[in-house]
């Protein structure tokens, strides 16, 4: 007779893993491959998922850093994540077979920073130094229009030359009560600061974080699939902290390692926006082989929202 397994019932939060920006550019990727063929070079990480550009990988994309990489008759895809306005520019300059993947949410981003700049502003941009959404926002005005706002001590000491005539930009996989703090000082310090839009912030970053906050009241431990090097997984490791729950990011299922598991009763889990579902699974089948899993999904938005490829790739 074998040892009984020990009982936990996992919460998995809903939404998770992959948002209609994310959905959009991994296409953008297979279609560009289904129309010019093998090889289709990628300028970055397409998004920020190992397992996502490995697999993209084995189906002829090739990864660079920068446009240098690409020979003069390959096709070029650009991030989700946005680029400079200096690269489509240097493509179209060399001739390339270019396709912009750029998240929808965050062009909108790159239109508004155009449009405050043209209207006499100066932004405070909160986000991450080294991002590359944050590199390539800063890429569509010309240089010392915007300010790089990272922590609540930068907004207390950011000092531009006219305080009457200054707006902010938030990072898209920021939320709001990410960026609360740092948005009160601003709205402090400069009464006339120009906000943006509600219906700015990215649904998928707010609603992620909401389901991760809704299982953490109700679990002892939180799993959060994503990458190190995506800022909107990072950020709902936080989200679980600030709930007062140990949290841990894992890639994938091999990096579970059970001893935090040890003494857990109800485990919560959820995935980056970057993250597919065949990662949950996995992780999902790997704790199934130590414990009794009850399973219980917990949904606090229904996300029906989808982005159309660009044109010229729509008839492919």
């Amino acid at each position: 007779m074998t040892d009984q397994k020990p009982v936990i019932e996992l919460l998995i939060a809903a939404p998770r893993g992959f948002c209609a920006g994310v959905d959009r550019a991994i296409r953008i990727v297979e279609v560009a491959l289904e129309r010019y063929g093998a090889p289709v070079y990628v300028r970055h990480e397409i998004v920020h998922n190992r397992f996502v550009v490995d697999s993209l990988r084995e189906k002829g994309a090739i990864f660079v850093d920068e446009l240098d990489e690409v020979p003069d008759d390959a096709p070029v895809v650009f991030s989700a994540h946005g680029v400079p306005k200096a690269v489509p520019n240097k493509a179209a300059e060399r001739g390339l077979t270019y396709v912009d993947a750029t998240c929808p949410l965050v062009s909108k981003v790159h239109r508004q920073a155009e449009r405050l700049v043209g209207g006499g502003y100066h932004i405070f941009f909160i986000g991450h130094s080294g991002h590359p959404e944050v590199i390539g926002t800063f890429g569509q005005v010309p240089q010392g229009n915007m300010t790089l706002i990272e922590t609540v001590e930068d907004a207390e000491k950011v000092a531009p030359a006219d305080p009457d005539n200054v707006a902010f930009l938030t990072q898209t996989t920021l939320s709001v009560d990410d960026t609360a703090a740092t948005v009160a000082v601003l709205k402090r310090r400069f009464p006339k600061i120009i906000a943006p839009k509600a219906d700015d912030i990215c649904y998928a970053t707010s609603n992620r974080q909401a389901a991760v906050k809704a299982i953490a009241s109700s679990c002892d431990f939180v799993l959060i699939i994503g990458a190190p090097n995506s800022s909107n997984s990072l950020r709902l490791v936080e989200v679980a902290e600030r709930e007062g729950k140990d949290a841990k990011l894992i890639q994938r299922a091999d990096d579970l390692d059970f001893e935090w598991l040890r003494g857990v009763g109800s485990l919560g889990l959820s995935a980056g926006a970057s993250a597919p579902e065949l990662l949950v699974r996995e992780v999902v089948d790997r704790i199934a082989t130590r414990f009794e899993v009850i399973e219980r999904e917990v949904e606090t938005a229904r996300e029906d929202i989808a982005f159309k490829l660009p044109r010229g790739l729509e008839a492919a």
